[in-house]
């Protein structure tokens, strides 16, 4: 998908459940202005709903360019492409499917933009994954979604902190089936996935990637279990053979306790908590979720919806702050390696 040209970054952000708190984050994090120098912001929303919430939590000094399509959106602005009802009635901390259809009236038209590349990349606030259920969204979460929108044949949910970039085999899917789900043909989809997005999305020219094992002490040698051996060991090998430096698999518990994971510039989890649980620790509140493998840029702030705490105007918008902040970065990275790879191609032609 070719890149939107642009003189500043034109960043889409969906509101998520607006039961939760995904649009206090966004208000706060857009209060203050100084960020309109770096992109412009486009929200996907509706002005009734935006306007609530901006007097709920006190940020009425906040201007608006209601707008109807993304083609209006003006720099140094925060501009709000209304798709959204316009009748809900707000009721914080509690799951409605009004609330959920609203969150995917916004993320729908996001992507949207997004595909018709109207946009530059995605910031995506939190959903509530059981009530934005419908005809239309029969998926666990964000990145199944994204991943079928964007006609990709797999992906991989990455999550970002200053301590370590963390992706994961299997995603939401229930423990009980991850072992059922794991094959080395799997494993070494993703870890394919992560080296390439090192390289294009983070700039590191030759990553090295820590692979987890499965079992306790990463299966003590087939003591604890025979996945290392028949399934992951296979996919590293397999992985080194094209290029990949892989290595593992090494006993989670060990690794994420010692200093370990800080000799990596990547690392593949098996399953969804296993790699979660270390990444939150490093960075809760400031951590990002950003979805590899996609022909276009989304991240998402660490945390859920937060109903336990919506609405009383305590929410925390250091992590969705982070998340516009890495989508920025990604955008240019992949910008600069697209120009040296096509600069490279240019000379090899020349060569020859």
């Amino acid at each position: 998908m070719t890149k939107t040209k642009s003189t500043k970054t034109k960043l889409g952000i969906s509101i998520g459940d607006p039961n939760g708190i995904g649009i206090e984050v966004i208000l706060r994090t857009l209060a203050d202005n100084r960020l309109m120098e770096l992109f412009t912001p486009i929200i996907f929303g509706g002005k009734s709903i935006i306007l609530s919430q901006t007097k709920t939590f006190q940020f009425q000094d906040l201007k608006f360019n209601f707008i109807e399509s993304v083609e209006d959106a003006k720099n140094g602005q925060i501009n709000v492409v209304t798709v959204c009802d316009e009748s809900f009635e707000q009721n914080f901390g509690n799951e409605s499917g009004e609330a959920g259809k609203i969150s995917f009236e916004s993320l729908s038209a996001a992507v949207k933009s997004l595909k018709s590349n109207e946009i530059n990349a995605l910031v995506t606030a939190p959903i509530n994954k059981n009530a934005i259920q419908s005809a239309d969204f029969e998926f666990p979460g964000h990145t199944e979604y994204l991943q079928q929108q964007d006609e990709a044949s797999d992906s991989l949910m990455l999550m970002l902190s200053d301590s370590a970039r963390i992706g994961v085999v299997t995603g939401h899917v229930p423990l009980a089936e991850v072992g059922k789900q794991l094959t080395d043909e799997l494993i070494l989809a993703k870890l394919t996935i992560l080296n390439k997005s090192l390289k294009e999305d983070f700039s590191i020219r030759k990553p090295k990637i820590a692979v987890m094992g499965l079992n306790p002490h990463a299966g003590d040698n087939g003591l604890l279990g025979k996945e290392e051996q028949e399934l992951i060991i296979p996919a590293i090998n397999q992985a080194k053979s094209i290029g990949i430096l892989a290595f593992g698999p090494y006993a989670a518990d060990g690794f994420f306790g010692s200093n370990a994971y800080t000799k990596f510039d990547g690392i593949l989890a098996m399953y969804h908590d296993q790699g979660l649980i270390p990444a939150k620790s490093f960075s809760f509140g400031s951590g990002v979720n950003f979805t590899a493998g996609l022909s276009f840029i989304r991240t998402s702030p660490d945390h859920g919806t937060a109903f336990e705490i919506s609405g009383q105007g305590v929410a925390d918008e250091g992590s969705f702050r982070t998340a516009l902040y890495t989508a920025i970065e990604l955008c240019k990275n992949r910008e600069l390696n697209a120009e040296l790879a096509e600069g490279a191609l240019a000379v090899n032609k020349s060569r020859n």
